[in-house]
């Protein structure tokens, strides 16, 4: 994949989860966050489906886990929902073309791509909430941690202060 292709897909994919951020009314101070969170879970997905034998089912769950990772991340710092960054995050990964032709296929009686654009797009499908599953899994305290250092030892020093 040539450099210029890489900066469009960087480009679309921000573009596309920031609109989806507008479109379901998240604040103005969290676009920029969002953008990044799908950028990032994008360029995971576009890295590991390049790999020789990577399905695509295998990169959205890694893309997934990316999305999910700094999702926490970035609740934890900038103190909102984790809603607000995985669901437009996760927005580029989601399978829409597969169920698009799925049920063009149906309607068009090939039953047989049917079912195989079907069966894929419920894999990807399940591979995202494997993603998500993995990383919420991890208990909260660990991504606490850190801010949590950093509160004490800002506290230390105001009580250390007035001597």
């Amino acid at each position: 994949m040539t450099t210029p292709e890489i900066v469009n897909h960087m480009l679309c994919s921000f573009v596309g989860t920031v609109s989806f951020a507008i479109i379901y009314n998240v604040p103005k101070k969290y676009y920029f966050a969002c953008g990044i969170t799908g950028m990032a879970g994008w360029l995971t997905y576009l890295f590991i489906s390049s790999q020789k034998y990577m399905s695509a089912s295998v990169a959205s769950f890694f893309g997934a886990l990316v999305v999910v990772l700094i999702s926490r991340i970035l609740t934890v710092y900038m103190k909102c929902p984790i809603t607000v960054f995985l669901i437009s995050g996760i927005l580029p990964l989601v399978p829409g073309a597969g169920v698009y032709y799925t049920a063009y296929y149906i309607v068009t009686n090939q039953l047989t791509q049917a079912s195989l654009k079907g069966i894929e797009s419920l894999k990807i499908a399940f591979a995202i909430v494997m993603g998500i599953v993995v990383v919420v899994s991890i208990p909260r305290e660990l991504f606490h941690l850190v801010f949590c250092r950093r509160k004490y030892r800002k506290s230390d020093e105001k009580i250390e202060a007035p001597k």
